[in-house]
């Protein structure tokens, strides 16, 4: 059984950075893809970043150029650096994954994946 586990989270002023990780426990073998996610309180889920199965990545308009995508394989890690945080990022941000092969894009779709962490919340003052 695959388990997601973020951290990282947490309050910053507008303008400032955080950076969130995602530690994935119960994976047998690579590649995989992993994104992340973010809701607010009874709205749907939208996708943030995402890495394929070979590597290329993929944001969403909001975050491009503020936010980095990174994953260490060996160590079974997804980062999320965010820059230039806006209150508008201010949501409970998902840690996302599933098992794929090179060929797999990146996606933002959160029906393309399987496993979820807990969330961490970001929040951003202004």
């Amino acid at each position: 059984q695959v388990q997601l586990v973020e951290s990282g989270g947490g309050s910053v002023q507008a303008g400032g950075s955080l950076r969130l990780s995602c530690a994935a426990f119960g994976y047998t073998y690579s590649p995989y893809c992993m994104a992340w996610f973010r809701q607010a309180p009874g709205k749907e889920r939208e996708g943030v970043a995402a890495i394929g199965g070979d590597g290329n990545t993929r944001y969403a308009d909001s975050v491009k150029g503020r936010f980095t995508i990174s994953r260490d394989n060996a160590k079974n890690t997804l980062s999320l650096q965010m820059d230039s945080l806006k209150s508008e990022d201010s949501f409970m941000y998902y840690c996302a994954a599933r098992y794929c092969t090179v060929y797999f894009a990146a996606s933002l779709r959160q029906s393309d994946y399987n496993y979820w962490g807990q969330g961490t919340q970001v929040t951003v003052s202004s």
